[in-house]
This record gives C-alpha cells, structure tokens and sequence, in this order.
C-alpha cells in the first residue's frame, strides 16, 4: 500500500480588509484547517495574541493601500502635494496667488486750440502712455499694467472722457481740457532674482525664493536672450507682440488707429516651464539642448521608430512606436555659463484689495512720443498733469488655490484640452483675444462652403474647413468690417489652438440695417406720449446692439409681447420692420428684402451670415399713437 501526500486546498477569503474581518477570517481559518494543532481562541492565548497582530499588520497594510490608491486620483486625493502634482500632468498649474484686480482714473491736461465755436481739446498733446505703467496705494501695494494707453484714442471700448478744466475769466472759454482713461491694472509687487548657471546641464532647475508668485514678467540672460515661457517643452511657438507700424509691415499700417498691435507666432529654442514643487517653491524647469539651433533642426533618429529602446539598433518585428520617431535630445536649449535674471510679481493676497481712493502714487510711467514740434512749456505741463485715481476699490486679490479649487480648475482645463474643435470653442476663444489685438465684437462660425458648379446642388460643404464671420465696433458703437490686420492677429491668435486638419477662412459677416415703424392704441385715462416714450424706450433696449448676435432673427410676436406689457398700452396695431441701406446716410448698403424674408412672423437674416442693426436708434425707430 503506497501512501500519496495530497496537497489540501485551502479556502481563503479576499474581502476582508479590516481588523474585525481579518480577525474572524483566521480563526474560521485555524478552526477549518487546524483544529487538532490549535483550538484555544482564548481572548488571553498566546495563540490569539498572534492572530490578532496579524490582523492588525493586515489592517494597516490595507488602509495604506487604500490611502495610495486614492491619492492617485485626482478626484479622490486629499493632500496638497498630490493634487498639485496630479494637476500639473493634466498640465494645469495651480497657483500660489491671485492678483486683485482694480479700474484706475488716469488723467491729464490738455491746452485748447481754436477760438469760440471752434474751441476745442488739443489732441497733438494727447500722451500715449506705453505698457509697463505702474501705480501704487498708500499701503505700498503696486498696481501695473502691461498694455499702453493712449489718449488720442476713442472708442466704445475704450473712451476718452473730455471735460473743461480751466476757464478765461476774461472771454469765458476754455483754457484747458480735462482727459480722463479709465483702464485695467492688476496688483503685484516686482522682485528680481539672479542665478549664476555654468556649463549646461539637461533640464536645469532655478527655484525662485519668494513664495506667492502672481507671475514670471521676464526672463533674460547675460547675454541680452529673452527666454520665453511655455506650456510644455515640446512646444516651440510663442506669441510675440509687435508695433503695428511701416517698418513691421507696410501693408497693415494704415489700420494702427483700431489695431494698433500685431501678433506673430515666433518659432525659439530659448524657453521654459515653470512647475510647483512640494515645498511651494515655483521652479524654472529649462530645456536639455545645447544647440543653438531650433528643435527641428535637429533631425530624430529613423531608427528609433522601429526599437524598443532608443539606445538599442536593433528592429523589433513585435513592437513599432512610431513615437520613438519623434525622440530628439532636446527640447529647447539649456542655459549655459551665463547669468540668468528673472522678474517676477509676487501678491499679498487679500490684503491687495485696496479701498477706493487709495490709489494715488505713479510709480513708473513712460511714453511714447516726446512731443516733438509741439510748445515745450505746454508739453511739459501736460506730462505733470497725469495723475490716477481709483474710484472702486480692487477686487479678487486672494492667496493660493485651496486643494478643492486646484482639483475643479485642473479637470475644467483637462476637459478644455487647449484647442478648438467645435465652433462654440471657436467662438469662445476668438472673442478672448485681447483688444490691443483689434476689437472683435460678434463672431460666428461654419463649415466653410464653395460653390458647387453642378445644377443638383449649389454649395458644398467642406469638413475640414472652418469659416469664421466677424464685425467690429467703431467709436460710435456701430457695427464696421473688421479690418485685414485684426483679421490676421485672429488667425495668428487661434493657430496655436486649432485642429491640424483644420483650415480657418475669416470673412465679414454682412450688416443689415433695419427700421421699424409701430401703431399703437392707449388705454383712457393715460397720457398718449408718455406711453409712446415708453414704447420707443422698450424697443431701443431690444435692439440694443449688446443683444444681437450674427443670424439671429427678428422674432415679431415678441416685440408686440414687450409693447403689450407696457402699462397704458391698449393694443399694438402695427409694427413693421424695413431695410435701410443708403451708403451715403451712414448705412451698410446691403439690400434685404425683409418681406421675403419673413415667415411666421419671424424675420430671417440671409443664408450667408448676417446680422440685424438698428444704426440710429433715435431716427431709426419710429411710433406712433392711433385711437382711431
């Protein structure tokens, strides 16, 4: 008789994690499989001692696990460190402090020119103001803002308040005008630090010595380089404001007045990204070449695509990654055996938001011209005049992101993805392109189209190809054609964003103007033209041009709702819009055949993009009472 020793399977339970679990697991345990070698399950045994250390080292072992896995998440991670790196592989990078935002009155005087109806402000000794003005409250919070300001300018975005300052006491005219601008600043205070690098190293690291880092304002090295900020290494363009004047293009000069900047998409090597590390330091993390030359000289190597390691030349038939093709040494230059300096503004979180009033001190102001041909004394005088004031107190100055702001902001910017793809996306991130760029005021987006030369059908639509209609504002707040220069800094604006596929054609949306003419009836015992006044209110409110976008339709059941809420209004018996568009009086000189064009009751724009624009309001809008 032979005797095989057979191997006893064991049934054992994952579930249990905790103590009390673990515990009942190995004594069922002990009981099943040992129940001759060990049956004291005494609460004072020395057997039990054993399996309640177990499972007390299997418990602890289970909440750390737990306690890793969900600090891997990052909806789940609850410590700081963690959602900070979390976020920034998402590539959003939280921030240390939030600048407060104020609106500053600047002022300056100007002489008068001409006598008695012809007296009027001398604009040649409007200043224009660069970018880089700083302000500063009594508590010693500074303010700055980057874009110029310039008085000569006026718009519906960006007006010229005029007023009379000084009076001859003799004729009673004015001396001199007051100029008021009221602009933008935000807070920070500038700090400058300097790191001696030597021999280039891959990926060098500076970390900056002040916390509450609002933003880096400019890098340079000893050498005169300028290094740029960028999302990510890999990315080599960045954005690079300049003059719109002769000598940076010829072609677009003559639109400097409604855009006076160009933006250019400039390819460097010289560039960095900032990341935040565990101790709340703000790190310059720089590139590992050491050329000189941009990253697509540098050619990747053919036989990476095809290895499993970049180091190895052998072909694996297995495994292809065609991202091994994309591998350089480099992404962006190192610095080397120079002094890099960089600026930066650093925040004092609430206490930022000053009161109004506070705002008193220049602390640095520059401009562009210097007055050349004009009176010296008058000149001078204007350049003492400026002075700031803020008439609202600043707002949003704060600290650092909490660890559940930092957690929303990182998955709303993940979702975003950093591009355009649908035409809201489009939309959107036209209408942020900052104003120094061109002022787009309504923007809508297609599918580009071409005409089809086939009788079936008369368009096509092209998939790949985005069309974007845009209008500006003139200093009237009247709808214009956006000239060609904003139209070039939109495209060089979305480039970075759009799709590879994607070809973006930007054209003038068609201006239709309109009139209305309206009948209306009152009730007894209420007066006919304060209800009228009343009326033609309601319908300039509702023809605001704010309110109106690119085909968007002329809806009358509503106008004669709004005129019937209108207290004393007994009925409306008319309301009738018609197409104005004589060039010579100011209108577009788009013809519309508005009877045509209406079904249902509801006015329809063209089926090429258009928009509906009551130009003069007061003129344009026309009423009248019939108790007949």
């Amino acid at each position: 008789m032979s005797y095989i020793n057979e191997k006893i399977s064991k049934d054992i339970k994952y579930i249990g994690k905790d103590f009390p679990t673990l515990r009942k697991n190995l004594v069922d345990f002990a009981k099943t499989y040992y129940p001759t070698t060990f049956n004291d399950f005494n609460e004072a045994s020395p057997g039990m001692m054993f399996l309640e250390t177990t499972a007390y080292v299997g418990d602890v072992l289970s909440f750390y696990l737990d306690k890793q896995f969900k600090e891997s998440l990052l909806p789940y991670a609850s410590e700081r460190k963690n959602v900070t790196l979390l976020a920034q592989a998402l590539g959003y990078k939280p921030k240390q402090s939030v600048a407060a935002v104020v609106d500053v009155d600047i002022y300056q005087t100007v002489p008068s020119l001409g006598t008695g109806a012809t007296n009027k402000p001398d604009f040649r000794y409007a200043l224009a103001i660069e970018g880089g003005m700083r302000v500063k409250s009594g508590n010693g919070t500074t303010f700055r803002r980057d874009a110029p300001i310039d008085f000569s300018i006026s718009g519906s975005n960006n007006p010229t308040d005029v007023s009379v300052f000084t009076i001859d006491e003799t004729t009673g005219e004015p001396t001199f005008y007051l100029l008021k601008k009221q602009a933008s600043f935000q807070s920070g205070n500038k700090v400058t630090q300097t790191f001696t690098v030597g021999p280039a190293q891959a990926y060098t690291q500076l970390a900056l010595n002040r916390t509450n880092v609002i933003s880096i304002d400019k890098v340079t090295d000893s050498d005169g380089n300028e290094w740029s900020e960028v999302p990510f290494l890999a990315q080599d363009t960045v954005y690079k404001r300049i003059a719109n004047n002769q000598y940076n293009d010829p072609s677009l000069t003559e639109f400097n007045f409604e855009t006076p900047y160009l933006l250019k998409l400039n390819k460097t090597s010289k560039r960095f990204v900032t990341k935040m590390r565990e101790d709340g330091k703000l790190v310059l993390e720089f590139g590992a070449g050491t050329s000189t030359k941009p990253d697509e000289e540098i050619i990747p190597n053919p036989l990476n695509a095809g290895s499993l390691l970049p180091t190895t030349n052998k072909m694996s038939r297995e495994f292809i990654d065609p991202s091994n093709f994309m591998f350089t040494k480099a992404y962006g230059e190192a610095p080397a055996n120079t002094t890099i300096t960089v600026e930066y503004s650093i925040g004092k979180g609430v206490k930022d938001n000053v009161a109004a009033g506070e705002i008193t001190d220049i602390d640095q102001i520059r401009y562009i011209s210097e007055g050349a041909g004009l009176d010296q004394v008058l000149y001078n005088n204007t350049i003492n005049s400026v002075a700031a004031s803020n008439p609202a107190p600043a707002q949003g100055g704060r600290g650092g992101e909490t660890v559940e702001e930092i957690r929303n902001n990182a998955l709303a910017h993940f979702n975003a993805q950093g591009r355009v793809v649908s035409k809201d996306d489009y939309m959107i991130r036209t209408l942020t392109m900052p104003a120094i760029f061109g002022s787009v005021a309504k923007v809508y987006t297609t599918q580009d189209e071409k005409l089809n030369t086939t009788p079936e059908s008369s368009r096509t639509r092209n998939p790949f190809a985005v069309c974007l209609y845009v209008l500006s504002y003139n200093s009237n707040k009247e709808l214009v054609k956006s000239n060609p220069a904003t139209k070039e800094n939109i495209k060089n604006y979305l480039a970075p964003y759009r799709l590879l596929t994607d070809s973006i054609t930007i054209k003038n949306a068609y201006i239709i103007n309109i009139g209305l003419d309206f009948e209306i009836m009152t009730l007894p015992g209420f007066n006919s033209n304060d209800v009228l006044l009343k009326c033609l209110k309601r319908l300039k409110e509702v023809f605001d041009i704010d309110r109106w976008q690119i085909n968007q339709p002329i809806i009358l059941a509503d106008l004669y709702t709004d005129l019937a809420a209108i207290m004393g209004v007994q009925s409306i018996t008319k309301i009738e819009v018609f197409n104005l568009h004589d060039a010579q009086a100011g209108y577009s000189g788009n013809i519309y055949d508005i009877k045509q064009a209406t079904r249902n009751e509801v006015v329809y724009p063209s089926l090429d993009p258009s928009i509906f624009e009551v130009k003069y309001p007061n003129s344009n809008i026309k009423g009248r009472v019939t108790n007949i």
